[in-house]
């Protein structure tokens, strides 16, 4: 086709362009009959070599609040990148509920139903915290839409929800960048919120807080659990021992313990591998 012809079947009537289409949607049910909103089976994945996942199997309830800690290379980091999409295991299998194939979706696709909060805050500084909450709010983000994108009062709504939940009602005007680095950390996880994922995943959250910005993710954490599944991945002890019910003990890419805090803490391996550092 010559660049005459280009030109003309660009500018066809029943041309459709690509950011004309509808958004693609995360539309299947998830099933979670069973329990588990989450499956990792067999879970396998190297880089040059070096085994970092080996043959986990790790199941996480729908509406659980479940924390995973390990030592400094145990797999943490590749475990969520592998189920938000970023990585592709070697082998093994990622379902989230009982009917969706998480290795057969893009990570766009996936973040439309799992969350995931790195360590570093990553907001929007140059605008206000309900501008960072509208601009994360799950809706079509195509240009030709958002030209004439006005608010309706039931999104309107659930900004002031979101607000009251991550306690940043009085902040709602300022400007993100000058929030403490804790009001940053609440405002991502509004923004993760925004989206209505059913599952969130939060990378250290209290890393570099204050003891009562710690107390209070505490709570937002905790508060969450039910209306969501949360994976919190840390390594502060005494905050996981304030909001676990079920900590996950990674260890070379494969879990190594399970249980409360008590059994995992009390558990000689642990104690060798992580807790004894």
């Amino acid at each position: 086709m010559n660049a005459g012809e280009r030109v003309r079947e660009a500018w066809r009537r029943d041309r459709v362009f690509e950011f004309m289409l509808p958004p693609p949607q995360f539309d299947l049910p998830v099933d979670t009959r069973h329990g588990p909103i989450l499956y990792l089976e067999d879970v396998s994945v190297s880089f040059d070599g070096f085994k970092a996942i080996n043959n986990l199997n790790l199941y996480i309830d729908d509406g659980e609040l479940r924390c995973i800690i390990g030592p400094n290379g145990s797999g943490k980091t590749t475990m969520m990148d592998i189920i938000t999409g970023k990585t592709r295991p070697d082998s093994g299998t990622v379902w989230f509920g009982q009917g969706i194939d998480l290795l057969k979706l893009r990570e766009p696709t996936i973040a439309r139903g799992i969350g995931r909060k790195f360590q570093k805050p990553t907001v929007f500084e140059q605008l206000t915290v309900f501008e960072n909450l509208e601009l994360a709010m799950a809706s079509d983000k195509r240009v030709w839409p958002n030209l004439f994108f006005r608010l309706a009062a039931e999104q309107r709504a659930r900004i002031d929800e979101v607000l009251e939940l991550i306690r940043l009602q009085d902040q709602r005007s300022c400007l993100a960048g000058i929030l403490s680095h804790g009001q940053k950390q609440w405002l991502e996880i509004g923004m993760l919120l925004m989206q209505n994922p059913r599952i969130l995943l939060v990378d250290e959250p209290v890393a570099g807080m204050t003891g009562e910005e710690t107390e209070r993710t505490a709570e937002l954490l905790t508060s969450l659990a039910g209306r969501h599944s949360v994976i919190v991945v840390e390594h502060d002890m005494a905050f996981v021992r304030s909001i676990a019910r079920k900590v996950t003990v990674l260890h070379q890419g494969s879990v190594l313990a399970e249980g409360t805090m008590d059994q995992v803490q009390n558990d000689p391996r642990v104690i060798e591998v992580y807790l004894g550092e």
